[in-house]
Parts: structure tokens; C-alpha cells; sequence
């Protein structure tokens, strides 16, 4: 039985679940009010407390009775104690406790039967009161005599009232508690799932909590499905137009051969044709450099850094490089190596040497490579970073390319769960900063 309860509370909507709270919360301020209720009304004092009530009802009902009323009230302070205190009233409205003490009422009247002709009332005082236990009778005129006195057995009764006014709203903290992070769970898994979007194959989200939650996670999850096969589908679209525009390209370059072909003419179409050629492949490298399919691998980073360097500098250009002699960490290194390369062919163009250093940073590995160019604006260097921006006119050369260098590098990196970093030297030229964490 829990089960189905359980199981019919899971598939009710957040309004079911609260109405439900509600209508728990009521069930139990009514049981816990209508027990509080009958024991209070069979409620009754040993012989001694109850005989000390009536004793002292008889006593100021007899001395008020035959005192004018004009005196009335100071002989009721007079008759008080601290245990017992009465107070006069004027003939009027009677007021009445809410929870009666009817089994006490019987006994205190059982003691002094005269009692019944003064219409003695007895009822738990509210919290906090002058007593614990209160009540009036009535004079012969229809004033009236209210009286107020301590009974140490009524503690039990005071505990369950107070019981009965906290317990619902601890049960209500407690179910309000249960019912939010019921809804919250699933909606936490929401949140991660979302920022996954676009990232990789989809992460569909089970479907749980209220009706209202898990359409949205039904819809989120269709999205995820939608925005995926967009992805697939543009990626798809560019790589087969690199793979087919490659073959026109190819029998363009076969066509050079003929020696029909004026030399000037081959060497300025050779000149095109090499530069298509890197376009496409730039345009490729960017739609693959997620590769998230693709494992990671433990690579020196260090070894992979200064073999790009000595390449570049075996064919005569000025680079450079400092650093620890090996480090290594987890990446994809298909990836790692191309955002490396891209770095130093760019100090090397536009900056005109490259200047690389690795070294160990607290918990990363961190890549530097530095050049002696023009630098970037600084109000452009997020320009940079976007995929087909150009900032020739900012580095001072008229240059080939789709302005996908730096942005296949973020990306690379990103995939790694690193930073890049570009900024000016203050010295002159452009430092690019690769952090990767390392394998713990």
C-alpha cells in the first residue's frame, strides 16, 4: 500500500502534490485537535487538587454573596492567592474556554455540591495564561466570579496542546522539505543537461517529478535530439563540400602540367590553388576540432611543443624554445598538436619569430608562446577568437585564410576542459597562454 501511494504521488502535478500536503496537513491538525480535545474533556485532578478548587469556589462564592458589589471586587483580591485568583465582573457576557473540563467539573461539584446552583464552569486556559486551569461561576445577581489556578497534573495536558499547535506545522516544514527536493532533483539534472547542449551526442533526462516537469524535460530532451542532428547535419554539409570542392582542385593542379600552360600563369594558378587547398583544410580542422569521440591519450606535452618548434626552425624560421624538458598529460593529442601548430605558424607570420615555454603551473600545464608583431587591439581580441574574423588590417598584413587559426585552438582546448588566453605584451607583440589541467 505505501508503494501505490508513493508511486500515485510521484505521478501527480506540483498543484495535486500540494493540495495533497494541505489535505494531509488538515487530517492531522484535526486528529491531533479532536485527541487533545477528549482528553482534556475526561480529564481530572487527584482528591486533594480538586478538593483545594472547591473549597476555595465555595469560600469566595459566600463572602461575595453577602458583600455589597461595591466591594466586591477588593475583597475578590483579598481572597486571591498565589495559586488562586479571582476576579469580579459585573453582571455580563460569559466567556468560556474553548476546551472544557467537563470530567473535572463532575468531580470539583461531586466535592461541594452547592456548586451546581452557581453554574461553576471549568476549562484549560489558553497559552500563556494567568494559570492553567480556569473557570467562573455565577452570583445570585448574575455577576460573575472568574478564578484562575495552578495544577501541576495539567502539564500532560499543556504539552499535548502545545503539541497539537506545533505538530502540523513541523509536518508541513517536513512535507514542504520532501515535496521541494523531490521537484528540485529532477530539475537539477535539468540544469546539468543543459549545459551539454550542443556539446556532444545527447544526454536525454529521465523523465521524473511532476507532470509539468517532465514535459519540459521531454521538450528539452527533444531539443537536445533536434540541435544534434543540426550539428551532424552542418558538419556533414562542410566536410562533403571540403571533399568534393578537393577534387576539381586536384584535376585543376593535373591541368598546370600541360605545357600548353604560359609558366607565369601555372605559378600564379599553383599560388591559388595551394591557397584553396589550405582553406579547405582550415575549414575541416574547425568543423573536427571537437573530436570528443575521439580518447584521450597521456601525451608529454613538453616533447610535442619542442618538436613543432625545431620543425619550424629547420626550415629557417625564428623560433625558439624554453621550458621543462617533459610533462605530461591526458588530452587528445591529434587535437592538442594542431592548436600548438596553429599557434606558432601565427607568431611566426604575423609576429615574425615564435618564442615557446612550458612549465608547470599548481595544477596545470601551461604553454606560452609569445611573438615581436604588432599585437592585437585590444577591443578586438574577442573578435579573434571567433570563427571567419579576419584582423589583417590590425596585424599589418595582407594574408590568406578564413580566420579560423585561433578559434580551432580555443576549441580544442576548451575540449580539454582548458583556457586560452591572448594579450599583448607590454614590450610589443602577442602572448598566447594554454592552460591544461593535469592528470591527478
Amino acid at each position: 500500500m505505501p508503494r501505490r501511494l508513493v508511486a500515485l504521488f510521484r505521478r501527480m502535478g506540483l498543484p495535486e502534490r500540494l493540495l495533497a500536503v494541505l489535505l494531509l496537513v488538515v487530517v492531522v491538525d484535526f486528529a491531533a485537535n479532536s485527541f487533545i480535545f477528549e482528553r482534556v474533556n475526561s480529564f481530572e485532578l487527584n482528591r486533594d487538587d480538586a478538593e483545594r478548587i472547591a473549597e476555595n469556589l465555595v469560600l469566595a462564592r459566600r463572602t461575595l454573596e453577602h458583600a455589597p458589589p461595591s466591594e466586591r471586587a477588593d475583597i475578590a483580591q483579598v481572597l486571591s492567592t498565589g495559586r488562586f485568583t479571582l476576579d469580579w465582573m459585573a453582571p455580563g457576557e460569559r466567556r468560556r474556554g474553548s476546551l472544557g473540563l467537563a470530567n473535572l467539573r463532575s468531580q470539583v461539584m461531586e466535592i461541594e455540591p452547592e456548586l451546581a446552583l452557581a453554574d461553576l464552569e471549568l476549562h484549560l486556559e489558553e497559552l500563556p495564561g494567568r494559570g492553567n486551569i480556569g473557570g467562573s461561576i455565577r452570583l445570585s445577581d448574575r455577576s460573575l466570579v472568574r478564578f484562575h489556578t495552578h495544577a501541576n497534573a495539567v502539564w500532560k495536558l499543556t504539552a499535548g496542546r502545545l503539541a497539537s499547535l506545533v505538530l502540523p506545522t513541523l509536518l508541513l516544514i517536513a512535507l514542504a522539505w520532501v515535496l521541494l527536493r523531490a521537484t528540485l532533483r529532477p530539475l537539477r539534472n535539468l540544469i546539468g543537461a543543459t549545459r551539454h547542449l550542443g556539446s556532444g551526442p545527447p544526454r536525454p533526462v529521465p523523465e521524473r517529478g511532476p507532470d509539468e516537469l517532465r514535459e519540459l524535460i521531454r521538450a528539452l530532451n527533444e531539443m537536445q535530439d533536434r540541435i544534434h542532428q543540426s550539428l551532424v547535419d552542418r558538419t556533414q554539409t562542410m566536410l562533403a563540400i571540403g571533399h568534393d570542392l578537393k577534387t576539381p582542385l586536384a584535376r585543376m593542379r593535373l591541368r598546370l602540367d600541360e605545357d600548353s600552360v604560359d609558366p607565369e600563369v601555372r605559378e600564379g594558378l599553383s599560388h591559388d590553388i595551394e591557397e584553396m587547398r589550405m582553406l579547405l583544410d582550415s575549414l575541416q580542422a574547425y568543423v573536427d576540432s571537437d573530436g570528443r569521440s575521439i580518447p584521450a591519450e597521456r601525451i608529454d606535452v613538453a616533447v610535442m611543443a619542442e618538436t613543432l618548434v625545431d620543425t619550424a626552425a629547420d626550415h629557417g624560421a625564428d623560433a625558439t624554445y624554453s621550458g621543462v624538458p617533459n610533462l605530461e598529460i591526458t588530452v587528445r593529442p591529434v587535437a592538442i598538436r594542431r592548436a600548438l601548430s596553429n599557434l606558432i605558424e601565427n607568431a611566426l607570420h604575423y609576429g615574425g619569430c615564435a618564442r615557446v615555454s612550458v612549465r608547470r603551473d599548481g595544477g596545470a600545464a601551461e604553454i606560452v608562446v609569445e611573438d615581436e608583431g604588432p599585437g592585437i587591439p585590444e577591443d578586438r581580441i574577442a573578435d579573434a577568437l571567433q570563427p571567419f574574423v579576419r584582423l589583417d588590417t590590425a596585424r599589418g598584413r595582407d594574408t590568406a585564410g578564413m580566420g579560423l587559426g585561433l578559434p580551432i585552438v580555443r576549441k580544442a582546448v576548451r575540449a580539454e576542459n582548458g583556457t586560452l588566453d591572448l594579450r599583448n605584451r607590454p614590450e610589443g607583440g602577442l602572448r598566447a597562454t594554454i592552460r591544461l589541467p593535469l592528470p591527478k
